[in-house]
């Protein structure tokens, strides 16, 4: 399960057998979430037991770093 990265104590990360559309896994403090890219931006499409506040800093962190979630999810399975 390959980890992109860390931020809130949250792990970032993507299963090592995904499936388009690139997407992020988010999990932490008792909750998780996801994110499918849209050809434009990453769009929340789950999310359970994350808070309001921690869901804001989620948000961020996947939009400012969008860049380095494609890069690295192509980089993993242009490989395979």
């Amino acid at each position: 399960m390959p980890e992109v990265f860390r931020f809130y104590g949250f792990s970032f990360f993507f299963y090592s057998r995904e499936h388009e559309p690139p997407h992020i896994h988010v999990e932490g403090n008792d909750g998780m979430a996801k994110f499918d890219w849209d050809g434009k931006e990453f769009v929340l499409v789950e999310k359970e037991g994350i808070k309001a506040n921690d869901f804001k800093k989620i948000k961020k962190v996947v939009d400012e770093n969008a860049d380095i979630i494609l890069k690295r999810w192509k980089e993993y399975f242009d490989n395979d």
